[in-house]
């Protein structure tokens, strides 16, 4: 589906709201119609992507709720390019793996997670949990993938709207699952008029100029013909003390950056 209709979106997000407190109600009222988007729903919708047993669990589900859960070091091994690893919290503990440190397959299988299944608002970087969902792809594991989407769904329709910096009256969260409510909304018999268009589909252009590791693609000579690296100094482990101070010049130097960036959407705002 290449396009989609808004208003038919945005009615579903706005009555995906549960009828009674307490009743998680995975359905959303559109057109006169109820639209189900729970997990069997889903399922039904999909072609029953995975039939589990009652009381089975996809294999994702399995390890992430084990007390081992997954090898953060085999993930990094296979998601990453030689020579890189997880980004580390000051206390040494994996926390998301950057997009240029991916390997090709690894952020192709990125925008489709986050465009699809785990909507982010951003793609250069992907944390510790959606690390171990593309982990589970590339190891041919299970995903009940329906009964994700339905939890996600669920969650963004109920989370609170983040308010545009400029515009308070406007939300600064990009609509999500657009051709999954769109072929839901048609499934169950609501009429939609697509007329804005989708995010295009990946194709090798795309794979080229997003997902290729800039070593792949001719940076090898230039590296080949670098100067050997100079060895890094001695890392001094920072006390407790000097760690926070750093943290808040830190946050102080971002909030001005801030300031300064409304600033600058202010004055080009009231120019236009």
């Amino acid at each position: 589906m290449a396009k989609f209709d808004p208003e038919i979106v945005l009615e579903f997000y706005t009555n995906a709201w549960p009828t009674e407190e307490g009743v998680r109600d995975m359905r959303s009222w559109v057109r006169g119609q109820w639209i189900p988007f729970g997990t069997d729903a889903l399922s039904q919708f999909l072609g029953h992507p995975l039939i589990l047993e009652e009381e089975q669990w996809c294999k994702f589900c399995q390890k992430r709720d084990q007390a081992s859960g997954f090898d953060e070091e085999a993930i990094a091994q296979l998601l990453c390019i030689p020579g890189q690893d997880f980004a580390q919290t000051a206390a040494g503990r994996r926390e998301w793996i950057m997009c240029t440190s991916m390997t090709t397959l690894t952020q192709i299988w990125m925008t489709l997670l986050l465009s699809n299944i785990l909507l982010s608002d951003h793609n250069f970087d992907l944390p510790l949990p959606k690390c171990q969902m593309v982990y589970t792809i590339l190891t041919w594991m299970t995903v009940h993938v329906d009964h994700i989407i339905a939890d996600a769904i669920y969650l963004f329709a109920g989370a609170a709207p983040t308010r545009h910096p400029l515009d308070p009256e406007r939300s600064n969260r990009a609509l999500g699952f657009l051709a999954l409510i769109m072929g839901l909304c048609q499934f169950y018999g609501v009429l939609v008029i697509p007329s804005k268009v989708i995010r295009p589909p990946i194709t090798r252009a795309f794979i080229e100029k997003y997902c290729t590791p800039r070593q792949a693609k001719g940076d090898a000579q230039q590296a080949a013909d670098a100067p050997p690296p100079q060895q890094p100094d001695p890392v001094i482990p920072l006390s407790v003390e000097q760690y926070l101070r750093h943290m808040v010049r830190q946050q102080m130097a971002n909030h001005r950056g801030q300031v300064q960036l409304h600033e600058c959407f202010y004055h080009f705002s009231l120019s236009q």
